[in-house]
């Protein structure tokens, strides 16, 4: 059973119409009870960090999640927000996330404002840190769609699985065990995106 996170913060719908374009069953839930009986989760995620914890917290899911994900070891897919929630603290609202992954959430700052602009927006290419299972059949310099203000900074280096350049170089997915996270939208990618999401489904 996939089970969609519905924490109140956005861009569900895309995630739905490409699963079900996967002809994959779903669930979109907040229930404690249905996550905890999950196969594959998914967090998805767009807008403000610290109103997305404040969501999490409130509908008593961060406890269920850390059960779900570090004990019973359910695959989970973070996507955008989804991914940064992933972090131990995010500048957005200075605020503390769910802290699985050592890493922070910052702000772009350019000087060259004409060039890079804020948010990061459209078509940008990856490279592949790492083996996994995700990354199957995924060519080399494949290109995804971002839209995002803020990017991880990851401290651990093993935990990269892709990074992107933008003005300069940040970790644009992460994996480690059974979490994943992306930067990007594999629901807006097309082709690409539809493959990727359907290797996290067999993982």
């Amino acid at each position: 059973m996939i089970v969609i996170i519905d924490y109140k913060m956005g861009n569900i719908f895309s995630v739905q119409k490409r699963l079900e374009k996967l002809n994959q069953e779903f669930i979109v839930s907040a229930d404690p009870a249905i996550i905890a009986k999950a196969d594959r989760l998914i967090l998805p995620g767009v807008g403000h960090f610290a109103v997305a914890m404040e969501n999490l917290r409130n509908t008593g899911l961060i406890e269920v999640l850390n059960q779900a994900v570090l004990i019973d070891k359910i695959p989970i897919l973070g996507i955008c927000l989804g991914m940064q929630l992933m972090c131990r603290y995010s500048e957005e609202g200075n605020c503390k996330g769910l802290g699985w992954f050592d890493a922070e959430v910052v702000k772009f700052k350019f000087e060259d404002t004409l060039r890079y602009k804020v948010p990061h927006t459209g078509w940008n290419t990856i490279s592949i840190e790492k083996e996994s299972p995700l990354m199957q059949h995924i060519p080399v310099d494949s290109e995804f769609y971002f839209i995002h203000s803020y990017y991880m900074k990851a401290n651990n280096k093993s935990d990269v699985l892709n990074y992107t350049d933008y003005g300069m170089k940040f970790a644009s997915a992460i994996s480690k065990d059974n979490i994943y996270g992306f930067q990007y939208h594999p629901e807006k990618s097309h082709d690409v995106g539809e493959l990727l999401l359907q290797n996290f489904l067999e993982v």
